[in-house]
């Protein structure tokens, strides 16, 4: 008798505070529209890596092909590799330049006066809402053939020949990661200023009394507090390795950079809109997602093991 009123009672207190929170529920149904709309419906599109699917033809008319489009991928290794090694690299780089944003935070919080702080604020966050169309056109004008750069290089002496970093293959890997940070770096900033500002100030004080130097301040409290932040964010950034975006090297693309410019992302594009491959797109997709996620739950686990603590 006490064990049958015990459950009742756990059964009925979920749905007590389900119609006491019913507005927090309503809130969050169009975002949870919006994630199962576009994130997860269009998995539905995978049945078309085993079909031979050709545009016009219904997706139920389409012959199944099994994992004719899978074993197509691994029977074109030479070009894989090349797509796979590119997109590795600027994931690396990307890696590699992730500190500057915390850094950057850390000098910018560091400066007293308010209206500069918020003037270089402003400035660098700027670029992250600038299309990457109007960030090439930008780029053409400088360092094209005809750019501000070659014809400075030119009437200085330092070149006999029009130089162009936009047709550099030595220069694409830095050149394009350069490109990233200078467009990402004042927002990705936004983050470590927000962990910064929720730093107890108690911490800094008490140091200020025992003598701690401003450096000292950065090394031993700032830069600890901001590790928790630094390390999810880097776990978050996992999961798009192989996904290291289309939008910048498909404006950048051109045929003097090809081969090291295309990543796995502008592969798929150009597989699958400009040759009309939508099956051997979609295999490819596939397989990305799944590595995507493999190496997001393989690094959670890692770090749940080392640190003690993941994302999830």
């Amino acid at each position: 008798m006490a064990q049958n009123t015990l459950s009742r009672r756990r059964t009925a207190r979920p749905q007590k505070k389900i119609k006491k929170d019913y507005r927090l529920w309503i809130y969050l149904f169009p975002c949870l529209a919006l994630v199962i709309a576009f994130g997860y419906m269009p998995i539905a599109g995978w049945v078309l890596a085993f079909l031979d699917y050709i545009p016009g033809i219904a997706i139920q008319d389409s012959p199944f092909v099994g994992l004719k489009y899978f074993r197509l991928i691994f029977s074109d290794y030479s070009n894989m590799l090349r797509v796979m090694k590119n997109t590795v690299i600027f994931a690396l780089l990307g890696y590699l330049v992730a500190p500057l944003s915390m850094i950057f935070a850390i000098a910018l919080n560091e400066i007293k006066g308010s209206g500069l702080r918020r003037t270089i604020q402003t400035i660098t966050t700027f670029p992250n809402f600038i299309s990457w169309v109007i960030v090439y056109a930008l780029a053409f004008q400088f360092f094209s053939y005809d750019g501000i750069l070659s014809n400075l290089l030119l009437s200085w002496g330092l070149t006999e020949n029009p130089t162009s970093l936009l047709a550099s293959k030595n220069a694409v890997y830095v050149f394009q990661t350069c490109m990233g940070l200078w467009k990402g770096l004042g927002w990705s900033a936004v983050i470590y200023l927000a962990a910064i500002a929720g730093i107890d100030q108690e911490e800094f004080e008490a140091a200020a009394i025992d003598g701690a130097s401003r450096m000292q301040k950065i090394r031993y409290i700032t830069i600890p507090s901001l590790m928790p932040t630094f390390i999810v964010l880097m776990l978050m950034q996992v999961g798009s390795f192989v996904g290291t975006g289309l939008d910048q090297y498909l404006v950048f693309y051109n045929g003097m950079v090809a081969d090291k410019i295309e990543t796995l992302d502008l592969y798929v594009y150009r597989a699958t809109l400009l040759r009309s491959d939508y099956s051997y797109g979609t295999a490819i997709g596939m397989l990305k997602s799944l590595i995507s996620i493999g190496l997001m739950f393989g690094m959670n686990g890692l770090s749940k093991k080392i640190r003690g603590n993941s994302i999830f």
